[in-house]
């Protein structure tokens, strides 16, 4: 497919234009799954989760609706949303999407799991927060998501980023009822972050602090 203007980068992915009305993601080297992506995406948008519309995929390739606003990262740094409001609405979106049954396992106690849901991952649309990037879904206990959120955003509070400040309240935010956070899944969460081949050396170095901080904010 043609690309348009280059909307934004990440890590495995770049975002472009294709009109008014369409995004394409594109996977660079080879990097995901884009036909997984949209099937879990096409589940989960069925059963009433905010996320955006697919129109089509490819291996590589996803065209999905096209939609207006900040993620909630950029809405932090603009200042029209509060971290710790944030991380309340992070709490909200990880809950919603464990009330949803799982795709494939008739396990009651499974689940769709995101397993990347941290500020940048959620759009605040005019009619409400949209959650984008699909890529690590999996079906398993929802503490591993709430395990990985929270690893995710203590990684940012104990760094040096600018954003670390914001990072802290939004964890806070996000912690303010920790009774879906597990041991198993915060243990789970540290190593698989550790493995992960996109993480600097740094980022692996600030993980013991990381999971210092999680659990000084449970009971």
């Amino acid at each position: 497919m043609r690309t348009g203007r280059l909307l934004g980068s990440g890590r495995t992915a770049d975002v472009y234009a294709v009109d008014e009305e369409w995004v394409l993601r594109r996977y660079r080297d080879g990097f995901g799954d884009a036909t997984a992506e949209a099937a879990v995406m096409a589940h989960v948008r069925g059963h009433g989760y905010p996320v955006p519309e697919v129109r089509s995929a490819t291996r590589s390739d996803l065209v999905l609706q096209r939609l207006s606003g900040p993620t909630m990262l950029g809405a932090f740094m603009a200042g029209t949303l509060a971290p710790r409001e944030g991380g309340e609405t992070l709490a909200r979106l990880l809950r919603a999407l464990h009330a949803v049954p799982a795709r494939r396992s008739a396990d009651p106690g499974t689940r769709v799991l995101h397993l990347d849901l941290h500020p940048d991952n959620v759009l605040m649309a005019p009619d409400g927060p949209r959650v984008i990037d699909w890529a690590n879904a999996e079906e398993a206990s929802p503490g591993l998501d709430w395990g990985m959120s929270a690893v995710i955003l203590a990684q940012a509070a104990v760094g040096d980023e600018p954003y670390a400040a914001a990072a802290a309240e939004t964890l806070a935010g996000l912690l303010a009822d920790p009774s879906d956070l597990t041991e198993q899944g915060l243990t789970e969460a540290v190593t698989r972050r550790a493995a992960n081949p996109t993480m600097s050396q740094q980022e692996v170095r600030l993980l013991g602090s990381a999971e210092k901080l999680i659990r000084s904010l449970v009971p």
